[in-house]
């Protein structure tokens, strides 16, 4: 379950209410540091997060993510693929500084959710 939970936090920010993911330690040695990283890419796009210990707390917007930031992935497959769905439902576009190594763990992410009509720039 660990992996998903960057993703889940962008869930989270879609939401309504505040929500907390507790004993996330693990995050902190994935390929990058996947906690700090997660809340740096919500608050980038303008999404109320913070690390409490090894607790992760989003605040959600009630479905009104506001976007418009860059998101830096430091290669991690898992936070490009969760920008890329925060880019979905954000009020302006997320921008994702590589999405190249999204192939290691999903090859041909960026074509199939293009064809679900994404719209993703490759």
């Amino acid at each position: 379950m660990i992996d998903e939970y960057p993703v889940l936090a962008v869930a989270a920010a879609h939401a309504k209410g505040i929500s907390r993911f507790c004993g996330l330690e693990e995050l902190r040695v994935k390929e990058s540091d996947r906690l700090s990283a997660t809340v740096a890419l919500l608050r980038e796009n303008g999404v109320r997060a913070e690390v409490e210990g090894d607790d992760l707390v989003v605040h959600g917007t009630a479905g009104a993510i506001p976007g418009g930031g860059l998101v830096t992935t430091h290669m991690d497959h898992r936070l490009a693929m969760s920008a890329s769905v925060m880019g979905l439902v954000a009020e302006k576009p997320v921008r994702i500084d590589d999405t190249a190594f999204i192939d290691t763990s999903f090859p041909g992410y960026l074509t199939l959710m293009n064809q679900l009509g994404a719209g993703f720039a490759q």
